[in-house]
Parts: structure tokens; C-alpha cells; sequence
């Protein structure tokens, strides 16, 4: 299917979805889409991303099949948007409303915001303030390990802040942030401002050099076998648990797959180990007994990230914090800002 054909898809069931909730103030496209070409092929392993907004807090709908199409539906507030110098500003909203990405917007607030943020969107000024929240994030993250958590609890705190450094340059390059391909986009990224070598650097923090294509694909099989056990017995409500259902496994697996068949297979390991720490969570919560047996495969891809000890994560973390100015140089030349600090 089209992209376009698939947002089709998602506008209609916003439009269903207001004339039954009239709570609902407004709707627009997040994610990988925003940046797709309406006549490209959506890949199998993607969904459509929408966001509704509230004046009162909801909830994450999740990942669900409409009309042959997956769609991922979030809800947020006014108040968790912002003004639209918030929106700007904001190196997560700011590329949601680049473009017009607006579904419905019956008050007139989200045009208001995407008008203001199109026409700031490039400003090298507004890039730097964006930059600022990814490095401030990465900081925050990484200062506040907690050596005594669970290990998916330990290895979610060091892996999330660790990979936004590969959002460093896409922010700065005023590219669209992803999840499961923020590596990849980073190469592309130092790659056309002439920074390739930089890359290795980058993607050293993640898996401290990296392991054959097989073996990642050895990784990726446990994965599956551990995230439909962790589909199967989901009850507790959790804000990603979204990603852990069956109807989730195509965007997980196919698309963890689709990264090791184009070579990025070092680049997959984010994601694979990103979401077995989030099922052993599930089965934490909901199966602890079956979390015990499955927890050596996820054991077995922390330690081959180089990072089985709380000691090594922590290591590598003050590796990053201690490299961080010279990648927020990197990033300024990207950004073109022309104040450095």
C-alpha cells in the first residue's frame, strides 16, 4: 500500500474516532510517515503514527489494524504541546509539524503551531535550542543509573540515553528522529557533511565494536521467541506496551530483520536489545517465573553489547558523558549555529 493510501486510512478512522469522543480537540501524524513521500510503498514493518490531543489526559490507544492498515494512536494535551515556540524548540514535536502533518484541528491551536513551527523549523538557532534537549537528556540519563534495579531496568536506563547520541547529528541536520533506525540516519548524516570517520566512534558506545551478521540474527531469533511469550502473557499496563503485542511483532521482528539484511546489523542491536528489556518488564510484572527461563538470551545480547555488569554500563556511560562537547562540536558544524557552548 501507498503511504498516502495508509494515511487516508488513518484520517478516516480520526474523523470516526471525533464524532464518537468529542473530548478529542485535534489529531495529526507523528512518526516515520511525516517524512515518506505520499506515492512510496509503506514497508511492511512500519505503521502510521497519530496523535490525538485532549484537553484532559488520555491514554495510548496502541497498535491495531484498520482497514488493512496498522496504525499506532497516541493521545496527549495542550498542555503537554505547548505553545508553538515550545513546539519549535522541541527536537521530539518540532518535526511532527515541519510539514502539514494535521488531521483535524477544529480550534484552529495546531495549525497556529505548525505555521509557526514551518516557518522556524530551519533556523539555526532554533536547531541549537533542539540539540540542547537531546544533550541535555543524554546527561540527565546516563548521571542517573541505578546500579541496584532489575537488569532490564538497569539495561533500558543506559541503552535509551546512550542511542539519543546518534540523534545529535540528525537534530542537527534537521532530519526527522526515529527510533528503531537512529543509527542509520546518523551515518547517513556524518556521512554527507563529511564526518564518516566520526561514525565509529558513535556506534562503539552501543556495542563496543560489534558482532557478526549471524550472530545478531541468533540475537534477533531469541528476541522473537522471548517477545511473543511477553505478548501472550501482558496484563500490566505499560506505556510501551503497545510495541509488545501480536499485532506489534511485524514492526518489531520484520523490522529488526529488514536492518540486518541491509547491513546495518550492529545498528539492529539497539533495537533487539530495546526490546527484550522491555518484554522481560512484561514478564517481570505478569510471568516471573517464565522471565527467569527466558533470561539468558537477553543476558547473552547485553554481554555481547560488551555490557554485562553494571560496572561496564557504567564505564561506558562515563565514556560518553567524557566525549559529549566534542559531539555537540560535531553537531554545531552540522547545525551551521555559529555560537559554540
Amino acid at each position: 500500500m501507498r503511504v498516502g493510501a495508509a494515511k487516508a486510512v488513518a484520517v478516516d478512522w480520526v474523523r470516526e474516532r471525533m464524532r464518537h469522543d468529542p473530548a478529542v480537540r485535534g489529531a495529526f501524524f507523528s512518526g516515520s510517515t511525516v517524512a515518506l513521500p505520499e506515492q512510496a510503498v509503506l514497508p511492511a514493518s512500519s505503521d502510521v503514527d497519530v496523535l490525538l490531543v485532549r484537553d484532559e489526559p488520555g491514554g495510548k490507544l496502541g497498535k491495531f489494524r484498520h482497514r488493512g492498515v496498522l496504525l499506532e494512536v497516541s493521545e496527549l494535551t495542550w498542555a503537554d504541546l505547548g505553545s508553538a515556540d515550545d513546539v519549535l524548540g522541541s527536537w521530539v514535536y518540532a518535526p511532527m509539524f515541519r510539514t502539514d502533518t494535521v488531521i483535524a484541528d477544529p480550534t484552529g491551536r495546531l495549525a497556529a503551531i505548525r505555521d509557526r513551527v514551518a516557518a522556524g523549523f530551519t533556523d539555526p538557532g532554533w536547531v541549537r535550542r533542539r540539540c540542547a534537549g537531546v544533550r541535555r537528556r543524554v546527561e540527565d540519563g546516563l548521571r542517573r543509573l541505578d546500579d541496584t534495579a532489575p537488569l532490564h531496568t538497569q539495561v533500558t536506563a543506559w541503552l535509551f540515553p546512550t542511542s539519543l547520541t546518534a540523534l545529535l547529528p540528525v537534530v542537527a541536520a534537521r532530519r526527522d528522529p526515529t527510533v528503531r533506525r537512529r543509527y542509520v540516519l546518523a551515518r547517513q548524516v556524518l556521512a554527507g557533511h563529511g564526518l564518516a570517520d566520526r561514525y565509529r566512534e558513535l556506534l562503539g558506545w552501543l556495542d563496543g565494536g560489534g558482532m557478526s551478521p549471524a550472530r545478531v540474527r541468533e540475537h534477533l531469533a531469541g528476541l522473537a521467541r522471548t517477545f511473543d511469550e511477553a505478548a501472550r502473557v501482558a496484563r500490566t499496563p505499560f506505556a510501551f506496551g503497545a510495541d509488545i503485542t501480536p499485532a506489534a511483532r511485524p514492526v518489531v521482528v520484520d523490522g529488526g530483520a529488514e536492518l540486518v539484511a541491509a547491513g546495518a546489523h550492529r545498528e539492529a542491536m539497539f533495537w533487539i536489545v530495546a526490546t527484550y528489556a522491555r518484554c522481560h518488564t512484561i514478564l517481570a510484572a505478569d510471568a516471573p517465573a517464565r522471565e527467569v527461563v527466558l533470561r539468558p538470551a537477553f543476558e547473552a545480547a547485553v554481554a555481547d553489547l560488551g555490557v554485562a555488569s553494571a560496572a561496564d554500563r557504567r564505564r561506558r556511560a562515563d565514556e560518553v558523558l567524557a566525549a559529549l562537547p566534542g559531539w555537540w562540536e560535531v553537531s554545531r558544524a552540522v547545525g551551521g549555529w555559529d555560537v559554540a557552548g
